[in-house]
C-alpha cells in the first residue's frame, strides 16, 4: 500500500509555508511513491507514529498504485520498486545530517549540508550519500552506517545498488 499527499500537504510543502517540523515535512516528501511499510520503519521505528499523525491530520491519504508510482518519483525506476524523488531523498538526508551531526560535529554537518544543496542529479546524490555514510561510520560506527545504508538503498534508483 502507498500513501499520497493531500492538497493540505501540497500547501504545507509550498515555499514559505512552515506549520510542521522538519521530520514531518520530510515524511510528506517521502510519502509519495514509497511503500507504507518503508515509511513506518523510518526514524528508528518512529515512522509509524509520524505516518499515523499525518494521516489523522489530513496531510496524507491512502492510495493503491497498481501500475506505477506517481509522476514525481525518480524517473527510470521500475514500478515494482518505487523510489522517491531526489528532492525527497535530499530532505531525508538533510534530516539525517541534522540529527546525527548538528550538535556534535558542526564542520561535518556544514560540509554535508553544502554538498546536499549542490546535489542536483542521481550521480551527485550518490556521492553525497557515500560521504554521509562515511561520516556516520566515523562518528557512530560501522553498524549504524550499515543500517542507514540499507534504508537509503531502498530509496535510490536501481543503479545506486552497484555503487554500494
Amino acid at each position: 500500500m502507498f500513501l499520497q499527499r493531500t492538497p493540505k500537504a501540497q500547501s504545507e510543502l509550498a515555499p514559505g509555508q512552515r506549520s510542521l517540523g522538519l521530520r514531518e515535512r520530510s515524511m510528506l516528501l517521502l510519502a509519495e511513491g514509497t511503500p507504507l511499510h518503508q515509511l513506518q520503519a523510518m526514524y528508528h521505528g518512529e515512522g509509524a507514529a509520524l505516518v499515523e499523525q499525518l494521516l489523522h491530520a489530513g496531510y496524507l491519504q491512502t492510495a493503491n498504485y497498481t501500475a506505477a508510482p506517481p509522476a514525481d518519483a525518480t524517473a527510470g525506476a521500475p514500478a515494482s520498486a518505487p523510489t522517491i524523488s531526489l528532492a525527497g531523498l535530499r530532505m531525508y538526508m538533510f534530516d539525517l545530517c541534522e540529527r546525527l551531526f548538528a550538535n556534535r560535529a558542526h564542520d561535518t554537518a556544514q560540509h554535508l549540508r553544502q554538498r546536499l544543496r549542490e546535489a542536483r542529479d542521481v550521480d551527485s546524490m550518490l556521492a553525497v550519500r557515500d560521504e554521509l555514510l562515511l561520516a556516520i561510520q566515523l562518528h557512530a560506527g560501522a553498524q549504524r552506517a550499515e543500517t542507514i545504508r540499507q534504508q537509503l538503498m531502498h530509496m535510490l534508483p536501481e543503479r545506486s545498488l552497484e555503487t554500494s
